[in-house]
Parts: C-alpha cells; sequence; structure tokens
C-alpha cells in the first residue's frame, strides 16, 4: 500500500528528502553511539548481578510464530484504482494486515496483493468525524468540506471503517454487517497498540540505544517529554523527525502549485507526503543499519575491557553521582516540595481512577466467563467438564482464528479516559502526549488476561479425572486470586511509569535553565577511560529519579490500586 516516490517528486525535490533524512541521522548518531556504549554496559552489569524481574503468579502463555494466523475475513476494500474490491483480509501474531485476492490465493500460498503495517493509525466509523481528522492534516485553505474518501452513498455496504495514517494515505473498508465491522475495528485496534509499542519495548542495545539517544537530542532541542510519534522500528521515529520539519517547507513548495480543485488538491497533497515519508524511510534505513553495525562491532572490541574492568567503571560511575547528587539534590528536592508534591493527589486520581476502572471490569469480565464455565461443567456434569478443559469457554479472551475478541473494548475505552483529563496535567506540567501510555497501559491489561486465561486452562488440563466435576469452580478461584496479585503488582508499575513521565520532564526542563552548563562540566570528573560507559546525562537523570521518587513514594498510597 504506497506509491512510488519519483512519481511524485522531481529530482530536487527527492535529493532535498534525502538531504534532510541524511542531516537527521547525522545529528543523532553521536547520542545514539555513545547510548549504545552505555547499554551495553548495562547489559553486562545486570548479567554479572543477575538481576532478574519478578515472576508473575499467573502463567504466561509462549508467544505464538509471527506468522500465525490471529484473523481472517472476507471484507469489501477501496483499491488505489478508486473501485471495491472483495478481499481476503489476513492479520498474523507479528500484528501485520494482508489484503489477498481471495481465501483461495491465501491458501495457495500467493503472495498478498497489499500488506499494511498500521502504524500510529486511528480507527473511525464516522465519516463527519474523519472527514473533520483530514481537515486538519491538510495545510490548505480552510475551504468547503470536500470529500476525500469515498463518498458513503457510494459505498457497497452500510457501515464503513477509515484508517487514518500519518504521512501516509489512508485505507477505507466496508461491511454489510455491524457486528463484523466491530470485530475488525477491534483487531485493527490491536494492531496499531503492538506496532506503536512493541519495539519499543525490546531490551536490547539497539533499541535502548536509539530511544535515549532520541530523548536527549530532542532535549537539547528543547523538547521534553513523551512524543506521540515516538512509535514503531527506529526507522519509522526517524522519518517521523524528519517529517515534522520537512512538512514545512513541502507546504510551502508544493500547495502553491496545485491549481486543481481542491478535494485533487487533498489527493495530491497526501500522497506527495508519503511518496516522501517512503523516500526517507529508505534513506534512513540504510543508514540505520550501517550506524547499529558499526556499534555493535565496537561494542564486540569493549566487551573483554568492561568485563576486566567493570569495578574501576563502576567506581567512576559512583564518583560521578555524588558529584552531581551535590550540584542537583538541594534545587531538585525544592522543586519537589514546592510545585510537585502538593499536586501528587490530583496527578494520581487523573492518571489512576481511568486506569483502575479499566482494570477492575477486566476483573468482572474474566470473572463472569469462568462463572459461565463453572455453570456448563455443573450442568453438563463429567462430559461438559471435560470439553471445558479444552479452554473453549474462554477463547472470548484469548481470540481464535476467525473471532477476535471484542469484550475488552469497554475495558480500553475507560483507560483511555486518561486523555479526558490530560488538560489538567498540561496546565500544571506541560503533559500533552498521553497516547503512549495509553496504548502500554492497554497492552498490560491485554496480557494480563491472556495469562488468566491460559492459567484457568492450563489448571483445568492437570486436573485429576476424579477432580473433573468441581475443578472449574477451584481453578477460578486460583485464577482470580493470582489475577488480583499480578494485577496490583502491574498498577504500582504503571503509576510509578505514569507519575515519571508526568513529573520528570518538568523537573528536568525547570533545573536545566540554571544547571544545565554545570553538569555538563562534571563530565570532566571522569576517567576518559570510562567515558564511553558512564555519561553525565544519564547520571542526572537517574539522580533526579532518585529525588523523584521519595516525592512520589509519599504519595503513591493515595493511588487506587
Amino acid at each position: 500500500m504506497g506509491v512510488s516516490a519519483s512519481s511524485l517528486l522531481d529530482e530536487a525535490q527527492s535529493s532535498y528528502i534525502k538531504g534532510q533524512a541524511e542531516a537527521e541521522l547525522q545529528a543523532l548518531a553521536p547520542y545514539y553511539r555513545r547510548q549504545f556504549s552505555i547499554a551495553r554496559f548495562q547489559q553486562v552489569e545486570e548479567e554479572l548481578e543477575q538481576r532478574r524481574e519478578t515472576p508473575t503468579q499467573l502463567l504466561m502463555q509462549k508467544a505464538p510464530p509471527e506468522a500465525e494466523v490471529l484473523y481472517e475475513e472476507h471484507l469489501l476494500y477501496f483499491e488505489e484504482n478508486r473501485k471495491w474490491r472483495d478481499r481476503y483480509v489476513v492479520v498474523r501474531a507479528n500484528h501485520s494486515l494482508e489484503c489477498h485476492d481471495s481465501l483461495e490465493t491465501f491458501v495457495r500460498g500467493l503472495p498478498p496483493r497489499h500488506k499494511l503495517l498500521p502504524t500510529g493509525g486511528a480507527v473511525l466509523t464516522e465519516e463527519d468525524a474523519y472527514a473533520a481528522l483530514v481537515e486538519r492534516c491538510f495545510p490548505g485553505d480552510g475551504g468547503p468540506k470536500e470529500d476525500v474518501a469515498p463518498p458513503l452513498r457510494a459505498m457497497p455496504g452500510p457501515f464503513p471503517l477509515y484508517l487514518r495514517l500519518p504521512y501516509r494515505r489512508d485505507c477505507y473498508f466496508c461491511f454489510k454487517q455491524e457486528a463484523k465491522r466491530r470485530g475488525f475495528a477491534s483487531v485493527l485496534s490491536d494492531c496499531i497498540r503492538h506496532q506503536n509499542q512493541d519495539f519499543l519495548k525490546k531490551k536490547t542495545c539497539e533499541v535502548q540505544a536509539f530511544l535515549k539517544a532520541v530523548q536527549l537530542r530532542r532535549r537539547d532541542q528543547g523538547s521534553y517529554g513523551p512524543w506521540d510519534m515516538l512509535m514503531g522500528s527506529d526507522v519509522r521515529v526517524m522519518g517521523n523527525l524528519v517529517m515534522e520539519k520537512l512538512l514545512p517547507a513541502l507546504e510551502e513548495d508544493l500547495l502553491p502549485r496545485l491549481k486543481a480543485r481542491r478535494t485533487e488538491r487533498k489527493r495530491l497533497w497526501f500522497a506527495t507526503v508519503e511518496a516522501a515519508y517512503i523516500l526517507a524511510q529508505e534513506h534512513l534505513l540504510e543508514g540505520l543499519a550501517r550506524l547499529k553495525e558499526e556499534c555493535r562491532a565496537g561494542a564486540r572490541q569493549q566487551e573483554v575491557r568492561i568485563r576486566a574492568d567493570m569495578d574501576q567503571i563502576l567506581q567512576s560511575r559512583r564518583q560521578l553521582e555524588d558529584r552531581v547528587r551535590a550540584v542537583v539534590t538541594e534545587p531538585a528536592e525544592k522543586l519537589c516540595s514546592e510545585s510537585v508534591r502538593p499536586y501528587l493527589d490530583s496527578v494520581l486520581e487523573e492518571l489512576m481512577e481511568p486506569i483502575s476502572c479499566g482494570f477492575q471490569e477486566g476483573r468482572e469480565l474474566l470473572e463472569g466467563l469462568m462463572e459461565e464455565a463453572c455453570r456448563s461443567a455443573r450442568r453438563g456434569g463429567q462430559e461438559d467438564a471435560r470439553k471445558v478443559r479444552t479452554g473453549h469457554m474462554i477463547t472470548r479472551l484469548s481470540g481464535s482464528a476467525t473471532h477476535q475478541p471484542v469484550d475488552l473494548l469497554s475495558c480500553y475505552q475507560k483507560i483511555a479516559a486518561v486523555r479526558e483529563n490530560q488538560q489538567n496535567l498540561q496546565v500544571r506540567f506541560g503533559f500533552s502526549h498521553p497516547t503512549g501510555l495509553i496504548h502500554s497501559t492497554q497492552m498490560d491489561l491485554e496480557q494480563l488476561m491472556e495469562n488468566a486465561a491460559f492459567t484457568f486452562e492450563q489448571l483445568l488440563y492437570t486436573t485429576s479425572r476424579d477432580d473433573v466435576g468441581s475443578a472449574p469452580e477451584k481453578a477460578k478461584e486460583r485464577v482470580l486470586k493470582r489475577y488480583d496479585g499480578d494485577s496490583s503488582a502491574v498498577r504500582k508499575r504503571i503509576c510509578r511509569q505514569a507519575l515519571l513521565s508526568v513529573t520528570l520532564p518538568f523537573v528536568q526542563k525547570e533545573l536545566d535553565a540554571a544547571l544545565k552548563e554545570e553538569i555538563r562540566n562534571l563530565e570532566e570528573v571522569l576517567d576518559p577511560e570510562h567515558s564511553s560507559f558512564v555519561h553525565v546525562q544519564n547520571v542526572y537523570e537517574s539522580i533526579l529519579q532518585q529525588t523523584l521518587d521519595e516525592a512520589l513514594t509519599q504519595g503513591e498510597s493515595a493511588a487506587a490500586l
């Protein structure tokens, strides 16, 4: 699903876009190289200290192979030739979406006609809401509203679905049954969440170094706090950085030359933006691959030194921490006391009330489904109890190859209500980008529910034949108890991360105005031989987190946990 960049961009425009992409890559590279060495050092440190994550009480099912099919369905898709076609859509476990010509071509193993990674997408079902969103993204003259999507009256079914994609042309689907649309919307929303977050959650050196490098570079440019376009792969994120700067130039150069009707101008504009985005990503893909390989080679050369000098490097880091702490602690504690701690109760309420409501509704849903399984077993005796042991009653939570669960939609909507409270957080702390927090929290709930479903199934499978009649009830009680334990731990982690994501950028921005140069100068106290593995900016942020942690601990008990 895309366009050829060469068909819409002339040679000068293409060269300019490649130049902008290369400039962004070169600007990020010094940050990335340094953070890669630090990330590798921290990996070795954790390995030697044998740090392990706290185990969950619920069982975790092994992730399915990436090619496994999670969803498949016939639906109507609006092709680039502006004609509706009946397509066979498949969603795989890597949360990519494929459009096949038919079930037959899919079964025969032929490649899909289209493949889509819906990173950053927004799913809409109302024409007016979609049109308003498109209008906000078009830098035109604010003329009369005109259709850019296929008009509703021309659709082959009464239930349209619009997929709005950043910097890419949108996708349109149509259904003849509301239930089918609702199910597909659930699947598509799940794909978007995972495409946005899965890469960012990886613990590899490459990902950790990239995220820290982007954060530090944006901070040096005066941008603090979460960024809604930090989503998807490293190439996608870099492409978003390029497009932020590129759009004003494209607007100035392209729009005056588009003399067509406004509807056609919109189509040409969005197609050109997509072509620029594709071209930038093609260039970034090659450049990032070279940069990562360079850093991997450097890390391999440093490996022996890291292990041999671990104690000395840690001592250097402790000395730097002491120096940074001496500079930062007093002003940081004063700022927290005056501008953070007095507002913690309201911040906790605004963040955690909708999140806790979503998790509580998830528990009620889980309990209801397991109770349904218990009633079925009581009515049918041993034979139905054996059927329960197959996990059939729980597939509404874990999904299947033909029907993705829709029960969690209400839970997700409650969590998304965090967005309704962001105005107060923006006024007080400048926090205006909650999308990452919302999506990661929804995924935490999804994982918790899948763990509960899998645990229920496994408890039934391990039941002896003599206990099969009472097994569902016993399994239900055990699963709920474990759910409560894991849910509490997950929400405490979410609470702490959410509070830090709101308050830490605010504190950094306030303190940087007075302390930035003094902090930078402390780099000189480091042993030059250890400077590849210890960076004053990382230490500075760690000290601020510790200071904030003390303030947050005092208010955490007020959270609805």
